[in-house]
């Protein structure tokens, strides 16, 4: 029940106009800035940082992730119209420049756009319902067990490439 009353206190938040208009702000910043060529969300965001330094801090949040969102959708629209992809865009580049040469263009940055937002919207909810569990884990490892961690997952890397 806690983890309902947060999300909704969180929606109580984040619905207020000021806080949407942060988002549409960043949402297109980031999108206009994410359709240049080798620049990632994560660049993006280093570079529009400082946009968030006069505004609240829950506004500046609100519009860093829409920065995000909107630097990864405009990485699938390189990718899409240009054959340019970025880490997260491989599958879009595949597929989407073949319906563009198709003449689907369109077709191909709908479906982008449809599935990062319902695959953004699924890690959201699991990530809001699986966070205290996670937490309390978290707090029963220790430095030995970090370690061990780190050590099993250079392993697992090391296992899967080749050279």
């Amino acid at each position: 029940m806690n983890i309902l009353h947060n999300l909704a206190f969180g929606f109580e938040t984040a619905l207020t106009l000021h806080n949407l208009m942060y988002c549409a702000i960043g949402c297109v910043v980031g999108t206009l800035v994410g359709l240049l060529p080798g620049l990632g969300p994560l660049a993006t965001i280093s570079l529009l940082l400082p946009l968030t330094y006069s505004i609240p801090a829950t506004g500046g949040l609100i519009m860093l992730a829409g920065i995000y969102y909107g630097a990864q959708y405009g990485d699938s629209v390189s990718a899409i119209t240009m054959k340019i992809p970025h880490a997260s865009s491989i599958v879009a580049c595949i597929d989407g420049y073949q319906m563009t040469l198709n003449g689907k263009t369109g077709l191909a940055l709908f479906t982008a756009g449809v599935s990062s937002f319902i695959g953004g919207t699924v890690a959201i909810v699991v990530l809001a319902t699986m966070a205290p569990a996670l937490g309390e884990v978290a707090f029963l490892f220790g430095p030995a067990d970090y370690c061990a961690l780190m050590l099993f997952g250079f392993m697992c890397v090391s296992f899967v490439t080749t050279g």
